[in-house]
């Protein structure tokens, strides 16, 4: 184990010496701010996440590098300020780490899992948050922002009790949504259309189920079957476009069968 230890804080420092000779001595790197590399950092984030999703270790290994050296770039330009460096950066996590888990470094006892939750957002509130829903980044696309609106407001008790009764709520929210579409009000159609989904994210959680990854995988799983589709319906010579819903039909629940599903 110490050797273990001892190789990863070699690595760790290789990652900071090469930072340091990049910022020095690359044309690239040392125009960077950390403006510029935001859209970078979100673009890596995605893609660890889509390696996550596809369950490639190799590429969330390649991927967790990358999103890394944003952390590294981010601490130098900060230490280059005199505002913060990695140090800093490192010591202030772990702080809050300690400071949010009494039940590991202090003498409080919880029960489950659910209690840890309930206890981290309580801590931050005490830690002079006004909102429970502060910590919800504004720029999170609109299913995960919802997703991590549900979780914080549950960890403080604001949930359902039963999962019947989010079903119920959902199929209320359906039967209000049908009646503004026969009324034909587009306001008030689009207005009961995020409270469907707001709500089908409410019951996926009470599932068991991240929405976001049970989305995107339907998102790969139709881009695998459309292009087995394109593909077949170049073997026989023809466009999409001339060909009926039927011939279609018939590619597509062929490209079904060969992923496994029924």
């Amino acid at each position: 184990m110490k050797n273990a230890r001892k190789d990863q804080l070699n690595a760790f420092d290789r990652l900071l010496t090469i930072m340091d000779e990049l910022r020095e001595q690359c044309p690239w790197d040392k125009k960077q701010t950390m403006e510029t590399l935001r859209h970078l950092t979100i673009e890596e984030t995605y893609e660890l996440g889509d390696a996550i999703l596809d369950n490639d270790l190799n590429e969330v290994k390649n991927e967790l590098g990358d999103v890394l050296l944003h952390i590294v770039f981010y601490a130098k330009i900060g230490s280059e300020t005199n505002d913060f460096d990695i140090a800093d950066v490192c010591n202030e996590i772990c702080e809050k780490l300690i400071s949010r888990h009494p039940h590991i470094y202090g003498d409080v006892k919880v029960a489950d899992e659910e209690e840890v939750k309930r206890n981290w957002e309580n801590l931050k509130l005490k830690e002079g948050k006004k909102s429970v829903l502060e910590g919800v980044p504004k720029s999170l696309p609109a299913l995960v922002k919802a997703s991590r609106i549900q979780d914080k407001v549950a960890g403080v008790g604001f949930d359902w009790e039963e999962p019947q009764q989010v079903f119920e709520k959902l199929q209320e929210e359906l039967g209000e949504l049908q009646h503004e579409i026969n009324e034909d009000n587009q306001e008030k159609i689009e207005a009961e259309f995020g409270d469907v989904l707001f709500s089908m994210i409410n019951y996926a959680r009470f599932l068991k189920v991240n929405p976001e990854n049970a989305l995107e995988r339907t998102n790969k799983k139709f881009i695998k079957r459309f292009q087995y589709l394109e593909s077949k319906a170049k073997e026989i010579g023809k466009s999409l476009k001339d060909m009926s819903l039927a011939e279609m039909d018939v590619y597509w629940n062929e490209s079904k069968k060969s992923d496994g599903a029924a």
